[in-house]
């Protein structure tokens, strides 16, 4: 939204973090493993391919274009759309970093926003008209017993730990990308390290993700704006069941993992590893310097236990609502189940509407919008989408035809209604 407005005249903004300086995913920076989308899923290209802060521009800037000519690929080293969201970063002067939201609140101007430097402590009021949510998402572990061990800990930290020493055995618990990303760089190091390897997950297999071409049509603004309109008990059914959409992992990925597996078992070898489908985690303890994970496989009901000197919970990420700012949150309309209830165009609903001030939910939407809220394809969409908004005009185009199959009835051609 930052490098959107950088080219936008008459929308003055400000955007804080309380992280020192820009970083994406710095946990899961794994050499050899890209983003999952297209590069085009950059911070502006998608409604504004001719924007200085396109990912193409930065290639331009950075010396590298005819490398990436010669790479003949849409999916660039995720390390890359790192640095490259930090160079867009380091551009924008409206991007306040070691700046952590206290409150906001609403005011007679728009709203209030309090913020302190995470380093003096010392505070700041704003006034605005209109506030945004970047919501994102916090990793999420299972309350095991274990919980607070060091050697237990979530992929996110996962590069950050690479180096220590993980003992004589590994676990990794998951089954989407995370997981395996991390099942083949441990892999990879097995023969070095020493150590055995587990991995384990509740889910019925080690399944791919769906990747087709239609497929891929559920992350457009028409898939979006058809499940916008289904009833919310009827959203909430679709989304659980969409989970190959957005969950599992890449084919590539999994056949590097069977090739490597196929080597390691030549003329008879036979590698400590364990794959285990079925197999839900129920629990993790402490049993002397070990980690014990009580285990049951769902099919069988049996139930066993596995022991670890480290384990890497690859168990996702949940939505953080803003309810550290109690005013604000008090003053938000919230569904049964506490969730913000957000207008088509990325409004929270307020208990007492307001035409000139808005609150937007940016990527906290999923229960509303569908599979396509935490999409980077989407990103710059829902940010154009947002600005047009505040501007109260067309600032970005916004295409309203964008796939080839029809999610709804609406533009059918030739349909006749039963009777």
């Amino acid at each position: 939204m930052a490098a959107l407005l950088d080219e936008t005249e008459g929308i003055e903004a400000l955007f804080f973090d309380q992280k020192p300086e820009f970083s994406w995913h710095e946990g899961m920076l794994i050499e050899g493993t890209t983003l999952q989308v297209p590069f085009m899923a950059d911070a502006v290209t998608m409604v504004n391919p001719a924007s200085k802060y396109s990912f193409l521009n930065y290639l331009h800037e950075q010396k590298r274009l005819y490398h990436f000519y010669f790479l003949e690929s849409f999916h660039i080293p995720r390390r890359e759309y790192s640095h490259y969201l930090k160079w867009v970063s380091e551009q924008l002067s409206s991007c306040r970093f070691g700046k952590k939201v206290i409150d906001a609140a609403e005011h007679p101007a728009g709203f209030e926003v309090i913020v302190g430097d995470v380093l003096t402590g010392e505070t700041e009021t704003f006034l605005t008209k209109h506030v945004v949510l970047g919501m994102g998402s916090a990793p999420s572990m299972p309350d095991w017993t274990a919980s607070g061990s060091r050697n237990l800990y979530h992929s996110s930290e996962f590069m950050d730990r690479r180096k220590e020493d993980m003992g004589s055995s590994v676990a990794v618990i998951g089954s989407g990308q995370s997981a395996a990303e991390i099942f083949l760089e441990l892999l990879r190091g097995q023969e070095t390290g020493g150590y055995k390897l587990n991995w384990l997950t509740r889910t019925d297999g080690f399944f791919p993700m769906e990747y087709s071409k239609l497929g891929l049509e559920h992350f457009s603004p028409d898939y979006t704006d058809y499940f916008y309109q289904l009833p919310q008990n009827l959203k909430d059914q679709i989304v659980p069941a969409q989970d190959s959409l957005y969950k599992g992992i890449s084919a590539d990925t999994i056949a590097e993992i069977y090739n490597l597996l196929y080597e390691r078992t030549i003329a008879g070898s036979k590698p400590e590893v364990q794959l285990l489908a079925k197999t839900a985690v129920t629990d993790i303890s402490y049993s002397g310097e070990e980690l014990v994970l009580a285990c049951c496989q769902r099919e069988q009901a049996e139930s066993f236990v596995l022991s670890a000197d480290t384990v890497i919970a690859a168990t996702g990420y949940k939505t953080v609502w803003p309810k550290a700012f109690k005013r604000l949150a008090g003053a938000m309309k919230w569904d049964k189940a506490g969730r913000p209830v957000i207008s088509r165009d990325y409004q929270a609903e307020m208990n007492t509407p307001r035409a000139l001030h808005s609150v937007f939910i940016q990527n906290g939407e999923l229960h509303t919008h569908g599979v396509g809220a935490p999409d980077l394809g989407l990103g710059a969409y829902r940010n154009a989408h947002i600005i047009n908004t505040i501007a109260g005009k067309a600032v970005f185009d916004l295409s309203e035809k964008n796939v080839f199959q029809h999610f709804g009835t609406k533009h059918v051609a030739g349909k006749k209604q039963l009777v």
